[in-house]
């Protein structure tokens, strides 16, 4: 009962994930253009804080790519780029909504920083 748990928790990680990576905007050559980057949690435990933080890891890459070239030739990096970064990081942490995630962004971001982007910070995450 307990591995239908995790198992059904991280595809709900999963999916709400890659839906959120499609909020990674990249201000490219046309405004209307947007680029995304499918992240996985595939083979990770987000429950342990190793999963989680290589999860993050990985949330981090893909916002990075984003917002300087998206992975294509043709696309001009964004003017703003450490602005788009926190956004599509913010995003991603958001709409994955896993406390040990939202735990490896506090690290290196402060409570005010994830209240105003819009991060439901748990009560015991905070007290951490």
């Amino acid at each position: 009962m307990y591995t239908k748990r995790v198992f059904m928790s991280a595809c709900r990680v999963l999916a709400a994930t890659i839906i959120a990576c499609a909020f990674f905007a990249g201000d490219a050559a046309a405004k209307d253009v947007k680029v995304s980057y499918q992240v996985s949690a595939r083979g990770l435990d987000l429950s342990q804080p190793a999963g989680a933080r290589e999860f993050y890891t990985r949330i981090q890459h893909a916002a990075q790519i984003v917002c300087t070239h998206g992975m294509r030739v043709d696309l001009a990096p964004t003017a703003d780029q450490q602005g788009c970064y926190e956004n599509a990081l913010a995003d991603a942490v958001r709409s994955a909504d896993v406390p040990r995630v939202t735990q490896a962004y506090l690290a290196t971001h402060t409570l005010q920083q994830a209240a105003a982007r819009g991060i439901n910070v748990p009560v015991q995450v905070a007290a951490k």
